[in-house]
Parts: structure tokens; C-alpha cells; sequence
């Protein structure tokens, strides 16, 4: 018998002899710590159960809203030597923090136009209505040649870019396509942190991806934006969700994903999206008229320290101190002077200096609004008329980027107040016409309106595209147009190639 055998046998002998005593104890104390750990486990899960066990469930949110998140996919240009401003870097000694906007770009290797090399990109977006509305990131679709919307389904379809907002990061796509799924929008303004929110897109083209967390801040000003009050989450984002929507426990869309915080160029815990109110008011404007009308109040602000605070008559740091009024503008025109530190705006509390542009932005062009500020440690009431901010003014995608190859035009989708002017309900402005082509062969000139495509009426160049691709090589087909207020059929022969 081997030494740990013996060894063996004998904690065995041993352990069979112990006195009864030394049992009991041993049992005693067992079940003594069984039932404390009980008890705390009792008492955790009673008084503390809101906290501990009540876990939401995303199954069925993922289920029933996961059908109207969709795929971006995007064909784009990049430059020779491999760089791409769709994930743009921002210097860390410039800011004090590293913000970068989410959009997978995967080069696709074909067709090298000189200078440039064609790339595939995904992100993501959601349906905003049944007849092919569709939200994303204005980043998304930054340079697009081409852009492609994939359904959960399976189902992919051709979408135009409508307009794009660049200062809130919003872009409204169009496809031609009906009775498709559509997400509700909720209430951002309603948002509350440590409020849970799940977020559905595309990261690393990895399709229809869910991610949880919470509200980890609300109002946050980035460097990049300063008419965004961004939510910030702990949801897990990475490339390629961008655009994509961020969900309540109702399945209510309170925001789209926009950014992250990474010094990687991945997920590090902090992703930030725009306020669904913020979206709603971006997609009608440019649903209306291509472009977004801004409130201009024409001033420069900095923040106010508890120093500055003292000096000005308040007991705590707060409001925007005005360093700079521009002539002749809304802010110069009420009043407003250098050293004064506004309040609140229409009865809005301006805690800090990165709270008044979007208050501003958001404000009506026209609409009369009252300046609480302080001046000389007073109090005193202001009224400003706000007037528009004519940067970044008429977004609306470049001519070149609805080139008709089929018809050798490029045309314009027009605004309700071009239709007004133009004296018609629908339509296309034709832009450029290519010397030769069937469209200048057939007498359309630049500054026409066409109305209508072979019996068909126009309302986007996507659609007339399509009409073109479809209709039979060789073929004549009747052309409506609006050429000085007068309509006029002209007959366009479809090219053999």
C-alpha cells in the first residue's frame, strides 16, 4: 500500500470516530448559514425587487419593430491613397474629447474612376412611412452614387436622397416602394436618465443587431454640432449602426444613433443620438422643401464660471454670457450688447452656453420671442424678432447626383414653393442636358419642367429612372413638360443601348 493510500485510509478512520458532538456542531452551523443566506436573499428580492429582478423583456420590441429598421448600403467614391471623410478623426488636442461618427466603409474594388476608388459602405436607417420614406444619418449618404435599402424581409430597393440636414446630421432618403412597415415616433422631450432604451442597425453590416442599455445623459453638446442636444446612452454602437433607431420600452423610436466616444474607432461605452424631436422637424422641413429653416438670433456666447457669476450678480454659474453681437443683426436690432448673459429664451432656462443655439435653431423664422438677460446685476425682459440662418441654406442633392444616363439629363426635385412659382403639382426641373442625347434630340431644354413620363406622372427622379430603364429600347414615348408656365408634349425616342 502506497503512502497516499495510507493517508487515505487513515482521514477515513478518522472521520468515522469523530465524536458525536463535533457532528452536531459541524451540521449546526451548516444549516445556520443556509438559512441567513436565505433570509438575505428573501429580503433582497422583496424590499429591492424593483431594482433587482424587474429586468425588462426586448424580445417582442425587437420582434414587431425590428420589421421597419433597414440596411443602408451605399456606393461612394474615396480617394486614391484610401482615405474616407465618412468616419471622420478628430484631433484629441483640438478637443477635449474623441468623437466619431459610425459608418462601416468597405471598399468594393470595382470600376477606379482617375483620382478616385469606388467603395461600398453600410449603415443603417428606418422606415418613416408607407410610401417609402426612410430616415438615416446624413453621413450615411455623404458623396452617395448609388444607395440601396434592405429590408429584414429580404426585399431591396433603390432609394434618392431627398435632403440632408449636415448641422443636425439628418437625411431623408425616398424609395419607390408602398405598404412597406413603419416605426412610430415617440417623445424625446419625455426622456429620463437611467431609463432603459434598446438601439437596432447594421454594426460591421452584421444586419438587424439589437443592443440595450440606458440613458446615461440627456442634453449633451458635442464639438462637432452645437444644434443637437444629443442623448447619450451606454448602448452598445458600433460602425454601421449609424442611422439607425433607438428605441423606449414602447417601441417608440426617442432618437437616432449618430456618434460614439472612442479612441479606437469602436465601442468604448458612450454613444450619443439625435433627439427624435430634433429628427421630426428636420424630415418635414426637408420633406417641404429640401432644406432646413433655422432660427438666427446672431450673437457669439461663452459659459459662465462661478468667478463671472459673482461679478454679474448671480449665485451660481449659469446662462450664456454674450462676447460678440453681430450688426444689423436680430440680437443688435433688440438690444442685446456685449457683457450681458441671457437667461432663458421664449421661457426656455438657459443653464448653459450650449443650450441656446438649439433653442434658437428651433425657433420659428419670423416668430417674435422674449430674452430674459441680465445686465448691470438686473433683471430686464427683451423682445427679438428671429430671423432665418442663411448658412447651409438649399441642401438638396446636386444636380450630378440625379444624372439620368438613359435620357442624358440630370433633373431636381422641386419644393412646394417651386412648384408655386412654376404653377404646377409635380414634377422635375431639368437641370443640365447632354449635347446629342435623346432628351436634347427631343427638345427638352434646360429650366423645363417635366411632368409626366409616357402616361405616367413624375414626382422623383428615382421613378423616372426606373420608367426610362423599363421602357422598350428603340421606342418613342410621350414627354409632358412645363416650359414657361405652358405645358408642351414632346415625343422622346428610348436609345437601342
Amino acid at each position: 500500500m502506497t503512502r497516499s493510500m495510507k493517508a487515505t485510509k487513515n482521514y477515513r478512520a478518522s472521520s468515522h470516530i469523530a465524536p458525536f458532538s463535533a457532528i452536531t456542531c459541524d451540521r449546526f452551523r451548516h444549516i445556520s448559514l443556509c438559512f441567513r443566506l436565505f433570509l438575505v436573499t428573501f429580503f433582497v428580492t422583496t424590499s429591492s425587487g424593483t431594482y433587482a429582478i424587474d429586468l425588462p423583456d426586448f424580445e417582442g420590441l425587437v420582434r414587431d419593430q425590428g420589421k421597419a429598421v433597414v440596411k443602408v448600403t451605399v456606393s461612394s467614391t474615396q480617394s486614391a491613397d484610401g482615405n474616407s471623410d465618412t468616419l471622420p478623426n478628430f484631433n484629441e488636442e483640438e478637443l477635449p474629447e474623441f468623437f466619431r461618427r459610425f459608418f462601416e466603409g468597405v471598399p468594393d474594388g470595382s470600376g477606379n474612376p482617375p483620382g478616385a476608388v469606388p467603395s461600398a459602405g453600410f449603415g443603417s436607417g428606418f422606415i418613416l412611412s408607407e410610401d417609402g420614406y426612410i430616415i438615416t444619418n446624413a453621413h450615411v449618404v455623404k458623396d452617395a452614387r448609388g444607395i440601396t435599402i434592405g429590408l429584414p424581409d429580404g426585399r431591396e430597393f433603390d432609394a434618392e436622397i431627398v435632403g440632408t440636414d449636415e448641422r443636425t446630421d439628418v437625411a431623408l432618403l425616398k424609395t419607390e416602394a408602398s405598404g412597406l412597415p413603419i416605426l412610430t415616433l415617440g417623445d424625446s422631450d419625455k426622456l429620463k436618465v437611467g431609463q432603459w432604451v434598446l438601439a437596432i442597425g447594421s454594426p460591421f453590416g452584421f444586419e438587424y443587431t439589437a443592443t440595450q442599455g440606458i440613458v446615461s445623459a440627456l442634453s449633451r453638446s458635442l464639438p462637432t454640432e452645437n444644434y443637437v442636444p444629443f442623448i447619450q446612452t451606454d448602448v452598445a454602437v458600433n460602425p454601421g449602426n449609424s442611422g439607425g433607431p433607438l428605441f423606449d420600452l414602447d417601441g417608440k423610436v426617442v432618437g437616432v444613433n449618430s456618434q460614439i466616444f472612442s479612441r479606437s474607432g469602436g465601442y468604448m461605452g458612450l454613444s450619443f443620438a439625435i433627439p427624435i424631436n430634433v429628427v421630426r422637424s428636420v424630415a418635414e422641413q426637408l420633406r417641404e422643401r429640401g432644406y432646413v429653416s433655422r432660427g438666427w438670433l446672431g450673437v457669439m456666447i461663452q459659459d459662465v464660471d462661478l468667478s463671472l457669476a459673482k461679478s454679474f450678480g448671480l449665485d451660481r454659474p449659469t446662462g450664456a454670457l454674450i462676447t460678440q453681437v453681430t450688426n444689423g443683426s436680430p440680437a443688435a436690432d433688440a438690444g442685446v450688447i456685449v457683457g450681458d448673459v441671457l437667461l432663458s429664451f421664449n421661457q426656455q432656462s438657459i443653464d448653459e452656453s450650449s443650450d441656446l443655439p438649439p433653442v434658437v435653431g428651433n425657433t420659428p423664422v419670423g416668430e417674435l420671442a422674449t430674452v430674459e438677460l441680465i445686465r448691470n446685476k438686473e433683471i430686464m425682459t427683451l423682445e427679438v424678432v428671429i430671423r432665418e440662418l442663411q448658412e447651409d441654406r438649399g441642401q438638396r442633392p446636386d444636380p450630378a447626383d440625379n444624372k439620368n444616363s438613359i435620357l442624358g439629363l440630370t433633373s431636381i426635385a422641386l419644393n412646394e414653393e417651386q412648384k408655386a412659382t412654376l404653377d404646377v403639382k409635380n414634377g422635375l426641373l431639368i437641370g443640365e442636358v447632354e449635347p446629342n442625347g435623346p432628351a436634347a434630340q427631343a427638345g427638352i431644354a434646360q429650366g423645363d419642367v417635366l411632368v409626366s413620363f409616357n402616361q405616367e406622372t413624375i414626382h422623383s427622379n428615382l421613378q423616372l429612372q426606373q420608367l426610362a430603364r423599363n421602357a422598350d429600347k428603340g421606342s418613342t414615348v410621350a414627354v409632358l413638360i412645363h416650359r414657361k408656365k405652358k405645358p408642351v408634349f414632346i415625343a422622346l425616342t428610348i436609345p437601342n443601348k
